[in-house]
């Protein structure tokens, strides 16, 4: 029997509790509609990412299903749920019940779904472009379907390149955070072409005697998600109040998940960085007064966005004007 809307609200909070302890407090800042909406949204990328991945919320790489057909089990259940069928999976019927909400899009879901593909294709960034594809498949994207739930149309093409930005910000800090748990899992993100320069040999990257060298490399990738943030920072500017407020608390606390990592140095991953209940509470209050003075630091797009990526992505060559605002 289908589930109602409040059934689904329900067990979207139930996915984002255990799957996320700084989104879920960054997402409490919304309206109602607005924060039961980015929970539907984040039931159906969590079970994709557990469906890729054969996890629960995160955790430990597992095998309950063939590799070879979790990828088509996520894209039909997708086409399902946008189709306006009950696909039986709470979290495909969130993403169907929020088609029917706000104009989120097939090709949206697709997008994000591709960097599922990447994954299950073994596929490694040789390059800085390709650390930047694959983060804006597997965030940017899904920061262009929030800005679609917040109500940024879809004609604010520079709107919306800010919020993938941000998603792209977001996982850059998580790949500098999770170096070591994703090499165990045999999973490289960081560019070859970085380890090349540094002279780490293939497969020796996470090596106690490459340390020196690592620090370097991850102090790159979070200069790129500074200016990724930065430029985010100034789409969040145009959002209400309210939006402004929780998009920048999610800034600031992921942004501080790479500053950790960064000013730890080589010992970075001797235990996970996290931050505290206190220091979300610290930087929550931090996003509102710089929401209330609503002022962001002039900041152009990042040469690589939102479209040169999609451009990139479908094997065309990107260009256009950068603006600063």
């Amino acid at each position: 029997m289908p589930r109602t809307r409040e059934e689904l609200v329900r067990a979207a909070h139930e996915s984002i509790r255990k799957g996320s302890a700084s989104f879920r407090a960054a997402s409490r800042l919304f309206d109602r509609t607005t924060r039961e909406r980015v929970w539907l949204l984040y039931a159906w990328c969590r079970a994709c990412d557990d469906l890729a991945d054969a996890q629960d919320h995160g955790g430990v790489l597992g095998e309950a299903l063939a590799p070879e057909a979790r990828l088509p089990t996520i894209r039909t259940l997708t086409e399902l749920a946008f189709s306006g069928a009950w696909t039986g999976n709470p979290a495909f019927d969130a993403l169907g019940q929020l088609a029917r909400e706000v104009p989120v899009t097939h090709a949206m879901a697709e997008d994000v779904i591709a960097g599922f593909a990447l994954d299950a294709a073994e596929w490694r960034p040789r390059s800085e472009t390709d650390l930047l594809r694959y983060s804006y498949h597997v965030a940017g994207a899904v920061g262009v379907m929030m800005a679609t739930v917040m109500g940024v149309p879809a004609d604010d093409e520079d709107t919306l390149d800010r919020a993938c930005d941000l998603g792209i910000a977001f996982q850059l800090n998580n790949i500098v955070r999770d170096v070591l748990e994703d090499d165990a899992a045999d999973r490289r993100y960081l560019p070859i072409e970085w380890n090349v320069e540094e002279d780490i040999p293939p497969g020796e990257l996470t090596k106690p005697h490459y340390r020196a060298a690592l620090v370097r490399i991850v102090s790159r990738a979070c200069a790129l998600a500074r200016s990724y943030e930065a430029s985010a920072r100034v789409g969040a500017a145009r959002l209400p109040f309210r939006q402004r407020w929780a998009i920048l608390s999610a800034a600031n606390i992921y942004g501080a998940i790479g500053r950790q990592v960064e000013q730890r140095g080589a010992h970075a991953w001797d235990h996970r960085v996290r931050t505290t209940r206190s220091q979300k509470m610290s930087l929550v209050l931090s996003a509102a007064v710089e929401a209330a003075r609503n002022r962001p630091a002039p900041a152009p797009v990042p040469r690589l966005s939102r479209r040169e990526l999609a451009a990139i992505a479908r094997g065309q060559t990107p260009g256009r004007i950068k603006t600063q605002i």
